[in-house]
């Protein structure tokens, strides 16, 4: 489906954005993934390489705060592969501080993660698909985008913003033949929720009406719609993967 596509991947080291790389690959795309440090990226390259020594898969580890580093790395993306047709914005922290305990600095880091970086990766890759002609562009956003959640103020509120981004984005950009959406995953089976005792993750699965906590492929998979042919008519959306959780 991505046959030919060159793709940028941020976060894409482990849970949902490592399955993102993954899918891509396996889809016929070259890949770019950031990671936030050397030795994240190293291990993600050696078990994608470990798994198919044919995938054209590199990495580079930007700190996503500093707009200029960002900028100099997805530039020397389009050098190596000659184009960015997909840029995936997953990186991210979340959070669930009670706002009596919050300290500013805390709300920050996660605002910084969550908004700014995906404006430091945008910008440059706009100029980019600009001067293409194409691009597509897929934020993660999250299930409490749209409910909020109790606590952790800053991680629905960087969501919120991440949605506003997208659809304000997609209106900009359209007529460039830019397309811009975000995939909101419910309750995903990361490394964090995989290590939650099971008297916790019962409750959780009760409240899905499918009955299961998504995979990352689950949500990879919307990933791979949204940069393919197949939604060539699809921008401004909000593609919830959450098995009809909601809250």
């Amino acid at each position: 489906m991505l046959k030919g596509k060159v793709a940028v991947v941020t976060g894409g080291t482990r849970g949902i954005g490592y399955a993102v790389v993954k899918k891509y690959l396996e889809n016929g795309a070259k890949v770019m993934l950031f990671g936030s440090r050397a030795e994240t990226v190293e291990k993600a390259l050696a078990s994608l390489k470990a798994e198919n020594a044919g995938w054209e898969v590199e990495g580079a580890y930007p700190n996503l705060s500093d707009a200029a580093a960002v900028a100099e790395a997805v530039n020397a993306a389009k050098e190596r592969f000659g184009r960015i047709d997909i840029l995936v914005n997953n990186a991210g922290v979340s959070d669930s501080t009670k706002i009596d305990n919050y300290e500013p600095e805390q709300f920050e880091k996660v605002m910084n993660l969550n908004v700014n970086a995906l404006f430091h990766t945008i910008q440059p890759a706009v100029k980019i698909m600009k001067e293409q002609g194409e691009g597509c562009i897929i934020n993660t956003s999250s299930m409490v985008s749209i409910s909020g959640q109790p606590g952790g103020v800053a991680y629905p509120t960087s969501k919120f913003a991440v949605n506003g981004m997208t659809l304000s984005l997609a209106r900009e950009l359209g007529p460039s033949n830019i397309r811009v959406n975000a995939v909101a995953p419910g309750i995903t089976k990361t490394d964090m929720v995989a290590a939650l005792p099971d008297q916790m993750i019962q409750p959780l699965i009760a409240a899905i009406p499918l009955r299961r906590i998504g995979e990352p492929e689950d949500v990879a998979n919307a990933f791979v719609y949204l940069a393919s042919d197949m939604a060539s008519y699809v921008t401004g959306e909000v593609l919830s993967v959450d098995g009809a959780m909601r809250a």
